[in-house]
């Protein structure tokens, strides 16, 4: 035993890798309701480190290097709505502020009560809310050998007790009144509708404000395909598609359902998925993009990975998406040459803008404010990326670079992070969690994060469904609220919803600043 030991202290990413393949292996099996998928890497890694020491040393800059993958790549994908969803996630953000306060209350509260210093209480409100603040409590500490303790029993408690909660919310359907409807619930239809009444394209109820599109137009046995300054007479045909509700009345106003698909009669209008692989379109509106004069057609969806949305002129395109384009027949070549339709150059990842935007990310991470009271603020190699991400993945594009990745490569970059990410937690952690878990301040730290950590989610989950906000965005806001890229990939595998992403990127930008300023506080009582 000694000698594989020997050998795996002395080759790390042996062990990581042997770390991560154990992980897979647990997080398919399933506890309940529960299957940890990714974090059943920090698991492993907790078992494997508590064999010996060595195995979790020097393992810095690999642990680094994986949050920065993950959290610059959520980043990206939660910045391109941040902006819009920042109206509905306002009150939510505010909940959670509240609630972490609420938390650090509780756990000086309990704390005393079980005996635990101020080191261990700063150290498992970190842990338990995976955060980078772990660094300001160390130093706030002096780097006492409490903190780590704190750190170490905490952090398994709060993925275990963080997936149980998100399990009963994720997949819920609760009253949603101020909340958008999800693009990947509602999906798209199509409905061939003959018109009974004599109207416009322009006249039909949701076209105007982007929420149908009009495409084939069958006229006297002729097809065309529809424009927006059309007129409808009875007897044409014409081709619906946008969200089932919107589609229903559409059709209502215009007359009823047809027997007959339009889609099928493919000999003078025809439409096909064309992968955008582009470089001048990536980052662009698709309403500055001529597809009418280039193509003589127009687009009606778009998919982004599991994601089909109505084509609207605001869309901004991204590597790898796959938009549905009808145009005449004869012009199919022509609408290839305008998307790019290649696979070989959009798997091809930017690895400029990549490594320039996450070390952008670094550098604002790295940037030490003083505050009143000898407290210090620094984002640190989570936040710091992760805001960054969001703003570039808000301006999609400076100039040549463009910072939006295809959307496979973004999941894959994203799950390789996470797991190196709680691999390495796990490795280093490990000897702290095995020799203290059994202790009774082991014993306190569980109760008090526990607790403490119910009491704060509870908070934010009541307060999302008080504001009306659907389930899915409570669910990501709480996974923001904890901090933990192992919650948002357990809601995420629970429920199809970007609405998830999007709370989970900005309550944990927010969430971040408010734990590093309040674990400093706790260190001081």
């Amino acid at each position: 035993m000694s000698i594989v030991l020997d050998f795996l202290a002395a080759h790390q990413l042996v062990t990581i890798l042997v770390v991560l393949a154990l992980g897979a292996l647990l997080g398919q099996i399933r506890f309940g309701p529960l299957r940890f998928g990714a974090a059943g890497a920090l698991f492993m890694g907790l078992v494997v480190g508590a064999l010996d020491p060595r195995l979790g040393q020097g393992l810095g800059s690999i642990k680094a290097l994986g949050v920065v993958l993950f959290c610059y790549t959520v980043g990206l994908a939660a910045g391109a709505t941040f902006i819009s969803d920042l109206k509905r996630q306002w009150s939510l953000m505010v909940a959670g502020v509240v609630g972490l306060a609420a938390m650090a209350a509780a756990a000086l509260g309990l704390g005393r009560l079980f005996g635990l210093t101020s080191p261990h209480v700063a150290g498992l409100y970190a842990g338990v809310l995976t955060s980078p603040a772990i660094d300001a409590a160390q130093e706030a500490t002096q780097g006492a050998g409490d903190t780590l303790v704190g750190y170490a029993i905490s952090y398994p408690v709060g993925v275990i007790v963080a997936m149980i909660m998100v399990s009963f919310v994720a997949g819920r359907k609760w009253p949603a009144t101020k909340d958008n409807t999800s693009m990947a619930e509602a999906g798209l239809t199509a409905v061939s509708t003959v018109v009974d009444r004599e109207t416009s394209i322009r006249a039909t109820p949701g076209f105007t404000d982007d929420q149908i599109r009009i495409s084939y137009l069958l006229r006297e046995g002729e097809m065309q395909l529809a424009t927006p300054d059309d007129d409808l007479h009875v007897g044409d045909q014409v081709l619906v598609v946008g969200n089932p509700d919107d589609v229903e009345r559409a059709v209502e106003h215009l007359g009823h359902r047809s027997k007959k698909r339009l889609t099928d009669d493919r000999n003078t209008v025809d439409f096909r998925r064309f992968l955008v692989s582009n470089p001048a379109l990536i980052g662009r509106r698709l309403g500055d993009i001529d597809v009418r004069g280039r193509t003589n057609g127009k687009v009606t969806r778009v998919r982004r990975g599991d994601l089909d949305m109505l084509a609207n002129d605001d869309i901004i395109l991204q590597p790898g998406d796959r938009v549905l384009a009808v145009v005449p027949a004869n012009r199919l070549s022509d609408a290839a040459d305008l998307f790019g339709d290649s696979e070989a150059r959009v798997s091809q990842v930017d690895a400029l803008s990549l490594g320039l935007g996450a070390a952008m990310g670094l550098v604002l991470g790295a940037i030490l404010v003083a505050l009143p009271g000898g407290l210090k603020f620094e984002l640190g190699a989570a936040a710091g990326p992760l805001v960054m991400g969001m703003i570039l993945g808000a301006v999609h594009r400076t100039g040549p670079l463009r910072w939006d990745l295809p959307h496979a490569t973004n999941n894959i970059l994203r799950q390789l992070g996470l797991m190196i990410f709680l691999a390495c937690v796990g490795l280093a952690s490990g000897p702290a969690f095995t020799s203290q878990a059994l202790s009774w301040h082991g014993l306190g730290i569980v109760v008090v994060s526990t607790v403490s950590l119910i009491l704060g989610g509870l908070i934010l989950l009541v307060a999302a469904r008080r504001l009306g906000l659907s389930a899915q965005r409570a669910a990501g806001g709480f996974a923001g609220f904890v901090g933990q890229p192992a919650i948002l990939g357990y809601a995420n595998s629970l429920a199809n919803d970007e609405r998830i992403d999007s709370a989970y990127g900005a309550l944990f930008a927010l969430g971040t600043v408010v734990k590093i300023m309040l674990v400093q506080v706790i260190a001081l009582l």
